[in-house]
């Protein structure tokens, strides 16, 4: 029985990936803590100017992906980065700094700019917000090279973008530190992250709730809860938890009395 129990469990667990990507394995975050993006990353900024991405990065780095007209996620997540800018006792522009990109290629600088300038109105009483909290474009060659680096797994559905939400960590030179997930960020949380980052050391992340909980509805253009990946996750749990007691009471199984 024990032999069998056994072999209920590994098959079990090893159902699990399966269970959970079922849809699609490039879709999600699959985190590279410790990894560098390329040094040969090309992105133009909001003000037009043509930038090599590693080059700009000097300082803590918090990289944030979205598409600017996207209908869903994007717009709580910027509103998130502005939140928690306002809130986080760190200076932007000197202590890190923030790069928006958008994963659209055919987003451009102006429609950047014009993001700019609505989000940063919502990033109370910061300074250095030109220079400190910069929107980016590219093609999607370094997009994709970008996103590849980062395990920020997307997808495309008509004209929007199926996507995480979630912002990602670099240290100064480049190399990923952090992710936090979801569309709000406390600012005890970012403050860690960006220290951390300016020593080059990595975290592990504590809340991937996100991720798994929730896909996009592309229809309604909106998250919504995956109760079959929940559900079926439970159900494993539970046969699991069964199969485990049984083990258990087996082994307190007394011998039979013996007649007097």
């Amino acid at each position: 029985m024990m032999r069998s129990v056994f072999l209920f469990i590994l098959i079990m667990i090893f159902s699990m990936p399966a269970l959970f990507s079922q849809e699609g394995e490039q879709l999600g975050i699959y985190e590279k803590l410790d990894q560098y993006i390329p040094d040969d990353l090309v992105f133009v900024t909001e003000n037009y100017d043509t930038v090599n991405l590693l080059a700009q990065i000097d300082k803590p780095t918090v990289i944030v992906p979205v598409y600017y007209e996207c209908p869903g996620l994007c717009s709580p997540l910027l509103e998130g980065v502005a939140d928690v800018i306002s809130k986080a006792r760190i200076e932007l522009g000197k202590d890190y700094q923030v790069f928006t990109i958008s994963f659209n290629p055919a987003e451009k600088p102006r429609l950047a700019k014009e993001k700019k300038e609505t989000y940063a109105r919502l990033a109370k009483n910061v300074s250095n917000l030109e220079t400190g909290w910069v929107f980016h474009t590219g093609d999607s060659l370094n997009i994709h090279h970008l996103l590849t680096s980062l395990g920020y797994m997307i997808k495309k559905e008509g004209r929007d973008w199926i996507h995480p939400g979630a912002i990602i960590v670099l240290s100064p030179d480049g190399k990923i530190t952090r992710y936090l997930h979801g569309t709000y960020f406390l600012p005890f949380d970012l403050k860690m992250a960006i220290v951390e980052a300016a020593q080059g050391r990595s975290g592990p992340t504590i809340n991937k709730v996100l991720k798994f909980c929730f896909s996009y509805d592309a229809e309604g253009k909106k998250y919504v809860f995956n109760i079959t990946k929940v559900s079926g996750s439970i159900i494993i749990l539970l046969a699991l938890g069964f199969f485990i007691t049984l083990v258990m009471k087996s082994k307190r199984t007394t011998l039979p009395k013996t007649e007097k």
